[in-house]
């Protein structure tokens, strides 16, 4: 309780000019501190703390691994954890990344196999084993290299930290910009693109917002590393990464990060000709999170036996707790058609704003709907199927098996195992439930663009 945020720190610390790195424990000295389900449990708490306290989205929370967790350990109870605190960030809508605390090793296993955004290193511990001998972790953004007595009854860490990486936070409670705002970002974000003066201006926007969140090795397999060197340039011209702004048409916050990953990936690796096939670009979007949903659907089998209804509970429904949730499907439809727009020769700055001020967030999902799966559940269910079970890209079927056992745990049922009947109940509740979100979209064209009206004259 003692190394809680207090009441009124946070700002005292902002106040001062000091900026904040939330680190997440709950004990976490034992072996069996550390288990899939505690990590889930902890997934969940964490962002409900980081929601009562105002962190912003994409912040990086670090959990913690305090003890000298052994290569075995690390195997057997550490990775699962952490499988489950993502699990647990992203029932939640994935509104904060998960980062590890720990040992040099420690940091480096749960990063290959979790994906954590950063490592936080404990290496004043000297004498744990997974600090001698391990390098620093790929990842590393802070390192604690000293201990100092501050004051008589307070001690202080001396801590490194990498430039380039984790900056901590320097607010809460930041306002959701208007869709206006982000706009005018893409616009000026367009034009160091044009003055950098190498590549695609448009795509190099793309990878240039989602360099922070998303361009780890899940990422980077199947659509490849962001342009470093204009990453640098824009940095050096005072660029950032815009995490998120307000949606004119439904009132709901945009991830600005995801919607524009997913935009990438389909700009990179545009749809096969074959109106059945799949392919890494739906990976970085709409795919990836039936991937994940399958994986939560599994994890809750025993109270969900089927998958069908699973789907109508749980896929983009409003208000409700998925990987999967209403968000995800705004952001995957919205980055699916402006990467569209671009494909069709319409710059990145163009299509945003003929998204986001003309019409096409009325009918998002709709146009998603007709565009990605022929209109049709039939088309949808199969490419659903497609999706989960295609085996001749290895790249996707290894990330779509560590995608469902981090989620469920490594005695899951991945879907090419499950009897096809139950996993075309599945992948026909996705069909339904996407034709259900588009027909309510249609009810609600009216109150969109009302909303639409009053939220962009309410920006300027």
């Amino acid at each position: 309780m003692d190394k809680y945020i207090k009441p009124g720190e946070l700002q005292d610390m902002f106040s001062a000019g000091l900026r904040v790195v939330p680190i997440f424990q709950d004990n976490g000295r034992l072996l069996s501190d550390f288990t899939y389900t505690k990590g889930f449990q902890h997934g969940l708490l964490a962002h409900e703390r980081a929601t009562f306290y105002g962190f912003n989205r994409s912040t990086v929370i670090y959990f913690a691994v305090d003890y000298d967790a052994t290569n075995d350990q690390i195997a057997s109870n550490i990775i699962p954890y952490f499988n489950g605190v993502s699990a647990g960030l992203a029932n939640k809508g994935k509104r904060f990344v998960h980062g590890v605390y720990g040992s040099r090793n420690v940091c480096a296993q749960v990063t290959k196999e979790t994906y954590a955004r950063y490592s936080y290193v404990s290496g004043m511990s000297t004498g744990f084993s997974g600090n001698l001998g391990f390098p620093l972790p790929a990842n590393w953004a802070f390192n604690q290299i000293k201990e100092f007595k501050f004051a008589p009854d307070f001690d202080l860490d001396k801590v490194a930290h990498r430039a380039g990486t984790d900056f901590g936070q320097g607010s809460v409670n930041k306002q959701t910009s208007p869709a206006d705002d982000f706009i005018a970002y893409i616009e000026r974000l367009y034009g160091l693109a044009l003055d950098y003066g190498k590549g695609d201006p448009s795509r190099l926007v793309m990878e240039y917002v989602r360099h922070v969140t998303y361009a780890n090795f899940a990422w980077w397999a199947p659509i490849g590393d962001p342009d470093k060197d204009f990453i640098k340039y824009a940095n050096g011209r005072d660029a950032f990464v815009w995490d998120e702004f307000k949606d004119p048409f439904t009132g709901y916050h945009i991830g600005a990060e995801h919607m524009l990953a997913t935009c990438n990936a389909h700009y990179v690796k545009p749809q096969p000709s074959n109106p059945l096939r799949v392919n890494a670009g739906d990976v970085g979007g709409w795919g990836g999170d039936i991937i994940t949903l399958y994986g939560e659907w599994r994890r809750d089998s025993d109270s969900y036996s089927s998958g069908y209804t699973y789907c109508e509970d749980k896929f983009a429904k409003i208000g409700v707790d998925s990987t999967f949730g209403f968000n995800d499907l705004l952001e995957d439809a919205d980055g699916y058609l402006i990467s569209e727009r671009v494909r069709g020769g319409q710059d990145i700055v163009t299509a945003v704003r003929n998204h986001y001020r003309g019409s096409g967030g009325l009918t998002r999902i709709g146009d998603f709907l007709t565009k990605r799966f022929s209109g049709l559940a039939s088309t949808a269910t199969d490419m659903a199927r497609n999706m989960l079970t295609m085996s001749d890209d290895p790249t996707i079927a290894l990330g779509r098996a560590k995608l469902i056992y981090g989620i469920a745990g490594y005695d899951t049922l991945l879907p090419e195992m499950l009897p096809a009947d139950k996993l075309t109940e599945f992948c026909r509740g996705f069909a339904d439930s996407l034709l259900a979100r588009a027909g309510q979209e249609g009810l609600k064209k009216a109150t969109y663009l009302a909303n639409q009206k009053k939220n962009l004259r309410d920006s300027q």
